[in-house]
């Protein structure tokens, strides 16, 4: 580990591709591939630092920026140069720089601990009527006397549908389950008001996952009083609402910025932050894991959302980044 405030590093950078194993279906958008970039950070001692890349955004312009940025980073620079491009550059290569910096610098981890694995996670349901299907499946293969959490995408066939299928899934679910609704802001007030008082005193309702689109603040905050409404999308087009939104959080590591913001206020304690997946290759979910087991660790500890039952396999997955890396593309 090199302590000095400024110095140089080599870096390298390979792309990366890869589909997942079933199209996911939500009301904003269908998620059926991913790509991105992987970051290697090496110092003078040989020590190294690994990041990913990898925006969820469909604007080629936020992909063109970062590939123009990517293009300026390459070979030797210094710890500041890197530090200073980030500052200005899109949350998912703010969090590919951070990250690498971070482990190159041993700024991860408290004394004697090591990358956390992470805690059971919710498993995610289809939308539509392959919902039940998958629920029966997951039911096989979920620990015996452990309660199960569920989240189900919701918002994108019609409303009457999805209500008969809501009822199908309560009348299946044991007492003990937690379950998340993530309409990915698909309702409008009127379809919100009307799943809130089905919802209101039903006990395994964990959450409703951003009820209305980001610009719908007022209609958010109302349908809040009814129901615990988490907010996911608003977070990302307006970050200030980290820091004012007092209900539940979906925090997004690997493209809402430097995570290391992210891990100063999960050791801190800061509650009601529940750690989400976007579907990313082993080196951006070591940190992902690393998250989530800390907030578990803390006042509010919930159920992450790492969709185990959606996740590719290989090794551009492994928990090795080595592994990663040599399996990603020149």
């Amino acid at each position: 580990m090199v302590s000095r405030r400024d110095y140089k590093i080599q870096v390298q950078w390979r792309r990366f591709r890869f589909n997942l194993p079933t199209p996911m279906i939500t009301a904003g958008s269908d998620l059926i591939k991913r790509s991105g970039w992987l970051l290697r950070l090496e110092n003078a001692d040989g020590d190294i630092g690994w990041g990913e890349v990898a925006p969820l955004e469909n604007d080629d312009r936020v992909r063109e920026n970062i590939a123009t940025l990517i293009n300026i980073m390459t070979n030797l620079y210094t710890k500041q140069q890197l530090t200073n491009i980030s500052k200005g550059a899109p949350p998912a290569l703010r969090f590919g720089i951070g990250c690498a910096l971070a482990e190159l610098e041993d700024d991860i981890h408290e004394p004697h601990e090591t990358w956390l694995d992470s805690p059971l996670s919710a498993w995610l349901l289809p939308s539509g009527l392959s919902a039940l299907d998958s629920l029966l499946k997951i039911q096989e293969y979920h620990p015996q006397g452990v309660p199960i959490t569920l989240k189900w995408k919701v918002g994108v066939h019609e409303d009457i549908l999805e209500r008969k299928i809501l009822e199908e899934l309560l009348n299946h679910l044991p007492l003990t389950t937690r379950l998340r609704l993530d309409v990915n802001g698909g309702w409008n007030r009127s379809i919100a008001a009307s799943w809130s008082d089905r919802l209101r005193k039903e006990p395994r309702l964990e959450w409703i996952e951003q009820p209305l689109e980001p610009t719908d603040q007022i209609g958010l905050e109302i349908i809040a009083r009814q129901v615990p409404v988490a907010l996911d999308e608003s977070l990302r087009v307006y970050s200030s609402l980290r820091q004012t939104w007092s209900g539940w959080q979906v925090r997004r590591p690997t493209v809402e910025g430097d995570p290391r913001f992210l891990l100063v206020a999960l050791k801190l304690g800061t509650p009601r932050l529940m750690i989400s997946t976007s579907i990313e290759t082993g080196i951006g979910r070591r940190w992902v894991n690393h998250l989530a087991a800390i907030q578990h660790k803390g006042s509010t500890p919930v159920a992450p959302g790492l969709a185990p039952n959606w996740n590719p396999s290989g090794n551009l997955f492994s928990h090795d980044p080595q592994k990663v890396w040599d399996s990603a593309l020149w």
